[in-house]
């Protein structure tokens, strides 16, 4: 795994062995960044589940602000702050190795963020879990862009209820990005 764009360009990333994280490949991370470059410049972004921090530290390469890191597994938060250091974008990032949902309540005092990227573990309904939070929190307006990454057959037929509206789909052979705005 290595950063695709941006100031740490070509820079490998580490991830943690054994199948306790699943990193988003090479080329589905470009994919899902040429669609979101217009609104990387200067963002703040989220990335829950972070697993090796590989999503948001493209974000930060590639022009965004800050990045706050949400991942519980020990071994992967450590990994992200190694990463961090290794592409010299610690400066630019917070990591909390926590649950989601505590991540999530740490955030209340944050400012609004522009980019919210979540890859839950597949088939659990964690997003929807997430998204039923993230809905009534003040760090997330109208203008703040959630990216969902989840299985093929995750159904997101809630959304209306919970307030989000679908902006984009993105289907790859083994699964797909839900792009999401609150209504």
């Amino acid at each position: 795994m290595r950063v695709i764009a941006g100031s740490a360009k070509s820079m490998p990333l580490k991830t943690i062995q054994g199948m306790d994280t699943r990193p988003t490949t090479d080329r589905i991370k470009e994919t899902l960044f040429n669609m979101i470059q217009p609104y990387l410049c200067g963002c703040r972004f989220l990335d829950l589940f972070a697993g090796s921090g590989g999503i948001g530290i493209e974000a930060l390469s590639r022009g965004a602000d800050f990045c706050a890191f949400i991942e519980k597994n020990k071994k992967a938060s450590a990994i992200i702050e190694e990463n961090l250091r290794f592409t010299r974008l610690k400066d630019k990032a917070q990591v909390y190795c926590c649950d989601v949902f505590r991540g999530l309540s740490y955030m209340e005092q944050e400012p609004p963020f522009d980019c919210i990227f979540m890859d839950p573990p597949y088939d659990k309904e964690l997003e929807k879990q997430v998204l039923q939070v993230l809905k009534d929190v003040p760090y997330v307006t109208e203008e703040t862009l959630i990216i969902v990454e989840a299985s093929l057959e995750t159904s997101f037929d809630y959304l209306e209820e919970y307030g989000f509206s679908v902006v984009k789909e993105k289907r790859y052979k083994t699964n797909q990005h839900i792009f999401l705005r609150k209504n």
